[in-house]
């Protein structure tokens, strides 16, 4: 799998092909600011892009802008946000037009190498891997929607884990409660929510994402 990553921070940015390239992944390039990351994507096309928030020049959204562009000019590459800071405004648009292919993690909340490893391998394959607490301010970002609202304690529970990337068999296991419970609550948040069933579950969070990102 190849990786182009963007990150500002030398010490992560060393850290992050040294750890990547230990466990087989081609590191096509690492670049600290947003235009090379740009340049890097279009010249090499990789699987994924790796890509820190706040780059130069102004350390505020360049990454989450850049991310957009590749998103749009490089349909193919997925997109796995790895960050300190939630940018609800930024992260909704990324997640907004065709959402498939896209992560955002928070740097203090990933604990485990092979769970960064299994999210960057679903979002290189079309999947999703969102960290709770960004799913978090994406739901209360999108709290005054009208259909959330009449959303059940237990249905907002399996929203956010559905929004996470979950199966329903994942939703049941972190619930403890039966798959047939879970797909009752899930025909249920997408009945009040007025949004389709799919057997697709990356459509399906990514439908739900979109309404609640607002």
């Amino acid at each position: 799998m190849r990786v182009v990553i963007a990150e500002d921070a030398a010490m992560m940015r060393e850290g992050l092909v040294r750890l990547l390239t230990d466990r087989g992944f081609e590191v096509c390039a690492a670049v600290a600011d947003a235009e090379a990351l740009r340049s890097a994507v279009a010249a090499a096309v990789p699987d994924v892009a790796i890509i820190d928030i706040r780059m130069p020049p102004t350390h505020t959204d360049e990454g989450l802008r850049a991310a957009i562009d590749i998103r749009r000019d490089h349909p193919g590459v997925g997109v796995l946000v790895f960050s300190q800071y939630v940018e609800t405004r930024y992260a909704t648009r990324l997640l907004a037009d065709r959402p498939s292919g896209v992560g955002y993690l928070l740097k203090d909340r990933v604990a485990d190498v092979a769970d960064f490893v299994d999210a960057l391998t679903r979002v290189a394959s079309g999947g999703t891997a969102l960290d709770p607490e960004v799913v978090g301010h994406l739901m209360r970002a999108g709290q005054d929607t009208a259909g959330v609202a009449s959303l059940t304690p237990r249905e907002r529970e399996v929203l956010a884990l559905m929004a996470e990337g979950r199966s329903n068999a994942g939703i049941a296991a972190a619930l403890v409660i039966t798959p047939g419970v879970v797909e009752k609550h899930v025909a249920n948040i997408f009945a009040k929510l007025g949004l389709p069933s799919s057997d697709s579950d990356n459509r399906r969070v990514l439908a739900v994402l979109r309404h609640v990102g607002g």
